[in-house]
């Protein structure tokens, strides 16, 4: 493989899940209807909690929040593929391969701390009632959304610029459906030794700090609702942070299943598939979880929907 300087090299090719003819109109109808399916998900969710004064509280803050993130991360990847298999042309521009790593590796992380700060908030609603509005102030709730915006931008951006410096191989070939951070870093003809050190550091700092955030504040809500004596009662707290549980349970498993696919197998088609399920199933299946089981978030959109029948 001759290798050139990333000056050089002016586009990749996205191999995308299948090379097969026959599959792509499959394909691109499944991925346009999850896609669709996610953007107005999420985007209810959003508006149901802007319409409605009863949900302007930090959880559906947070959550709203969390909605426009999923938005944006599946905007990140999807649109991309379906113009590549609708134009049959499987190109990517350098700047935006680059580009697109940035925007994943960004959204993803926020994603991550999202999920950490809610897990902050369900602590501080079951374990200290009387001091929740006290304690989660608007200010503070403000606070660790921009820390988890100006972290995950700074950590993205470091990690887009390291992949500038490296020398990359002809052929750029990606065997993915977008530009995956790890895909394209071993696509360098140079040393990725700095890369590498950086990646796996990222993922212990930004993945198993929140992670272990998460866990510590779930054991003391299990502690804090194990004592209360009633069960109706156990099961009204537990309710509040069901929700909220089944999402962290689906990001990181799949997350986690991501990558212990890709040990495992030697097909990249393989992982770029499994890679499916975070990347668009899990932003999909999040507005039905937190609005299936949530009366709140029913009664909003139940109202929003009345009041558009009425200006129709």
């Amino acid at each position: 493989m001759e290798p050139r300087n990333n000056t050089e090299i002016s586009e990749f090719l996205l191999l995308g899940l299948s090379e097969e003819p026959k599959l792509q109109s499959l394909i691109f109808g499944l991925f346009l209807s999850m896609y669709l399916i996610t953007v107005c998900g999420n985007l209810l969710i959003i508006l149901a909690t802007i319409s409605d004064s009863h949900l302007h509280t930090p959880m559906y803050f947070f959550l709203s929040n969390l909605s426009f993130i999923d938005i944006c991360f599946t905007s990140t990847t999807v649109p991309k593929m379906l113009v590549n298999i609708q134009t049959e042309r499987k190109v990517i521009t350098f700047a935006g391969c680059i580009t697109q790593m940035f925007f994943y590796i960004l959204f993803i992380v926020l994603d991550d701390f999202l999920l950490t700060v809610m897990a902050y908030d369900r602590y501080v609603a079951i374990c200290h009632p009387l001091h929740y509005m006290v304690i989660m102030h608007p200010w503070l709730c403000v606070l660790m959304v921009l820390v988890s915006w100006i972290t995950s931008v700074l950590y993205s951006l470091l990690q887009s610029l390291m992949v500038l410096h490296l020398s990359f191989c002809i052929p750029t070939q990606i065997p993915h459906f977008f530009c995956e951070f790890n895909q394209v870093v071993h696509l360098a003809c140079s040393d990725t030794f700095i890369n590498d050190i950086f990646m796996y550091l990222g993922a212990i700092l930004l993945a198993g700090g929140p992670f272990i955030g998460i866990l510590y504040s779930y054991c003391k809500i299990v502690s804090s609702i194990s004592k209360i004596p009633s069960a109706q009662g156990k099961y009204k707290a537990f309710s509040t942070c069901a929700s909220h549980l089944s999402v962290v349970f689906l990001f990181y498993c799949t997350s986690l299943g991501v990558y212990l696919s890709a040990g495992a197998t030697q097909s990249s088609h393989s992982s770029a598939a499994a890679s499916v399920m975070y990347t668009v199933v899990t932003p999909m299946l999040n507005p039905f979880i937190y609005s299936l089981r949530n009366k709140d978030i029913k009664r909003a959109l139940r109202r929003l929907t009345e009041r558009k029948t009425v200006v129709e």
